[in-house]
């Protein structure tokens, strides 16, 4: 696995002078609560071979209200991460400081509503199969001092970590193809429909064919919806192929449900005229 991102995302707390971050202290770490933390709207982040994805993560923190968090040598956020807290594979953090708002306060505390962002690229913030499954969140506090100059450096960081704060899948895209022949058909003569399903590979940053998969072969007559015809299964390299007979014009499609490591896709409509 790669060096973590966590560094990077959070580099004004977490470096000096390009210095790593140290193993996580507990001393004089304040009193914070994250709660309410909604990854991607609660839905799966979906990623395929080229474009990156933008995450956007919410939540609430409650903090005393003598702490200033600058988003400099006092941090916050919430990250993504696999594995434990102890030993993380992966994670993935924001990459500029979360917005937050004051909406509650007491003498001692302030309550903030708070919004970040997370880019995923796909071959860099994911980049191996076994990572198309669950992520958690967790929130983050460091607080960084030192100084440096061309003979001397000292710097000492405090972070603290709280892990399991909700959770979120992460799937491989696919694609979906269909296309019916002959056209235009006979009315009563058998009609093919081809296709074909396939899936990201983050580590060829190519798709390739998904094989065993249910596909569902939708119809809609012109003027009406879409409604399921037969269910089939992808065959070698993600084939799909099969018949039906012509009855009336209309358009078909695939539809692919998704499992759990790889998004749902439904194929554009291919419409055939019946004569």
């Amino acid at each position: 696995m790669r060096k973590l991102a966590i560094g990077t995302a959070l580099s004004g707390a977490l470096a000096l002078t390009g210095l790593a971050a140290p193993a996580a202290s507990a001393t004089g770490t304040p009193d914070l609560t994250f709660a309410g933390v909604t990854v991607n709207n609660g839905k799966p982040i979906v990623v395929g071979t080229a474009k990156a994805v933008t995450v956007p993560v919410t939540y609430t923190l409650t903090r005393p209200k003598d702490l200033v968090i600058d988003q400099d040598k006092t941090v916050q956020a919430v990250f993504l991460y696999l594995g434990t807290l102890r030993s993380m594979d992966n994670d993935l953090g924001p990459d500029t400081p979360p917005a937050c708002k004051a909406t509650a306060t007491t003498d001692t505390t302030v309550t903030e509503s708070c919004t970040e962002k997370i880019v995923v690229t796909p071959g860099e913030s994911v980049y191996e199969a076994a990572e198309a499954t669950t992520w958690k969140a967790a929130g983050l506090y460091a607080h960084s001092d030192g100084s440096v100059s061309d003979d001397y450096l000292h710097g000492e960081n405090d972070v603290t970590v709280w892990g399991n704060l909700g959770s979120v899948p992460v799937r491989r895209a696919a694609l979906l193809t269909a296309n019916a022949a002959p056209e235009p058909v006979v009315k009563g003569r058998t009609l093919t429909v081809k296709g074909k399903l396939s899936r990201a590979n983050w580590s060829t940053g190519r798709y390739a064919g998904y094989q065993g998969q249910k596909v569902v072969l939708q119809f809609k007559a012109d003027g009406g919806s879409y409604a399921n015809v037969k269910g089939i299964t992808s065959g070698a390299g993600g084939a799909l192929s099969t018949t039906v007979k012509a009855t009336r014009s209309g358009t078909y499609r695939f539809v692919f449900a998704g499992t759990a490591t790889t998004g749902a896709k439904t194929s554009a409509g291919d419409h055939v005229t019946v004569k």
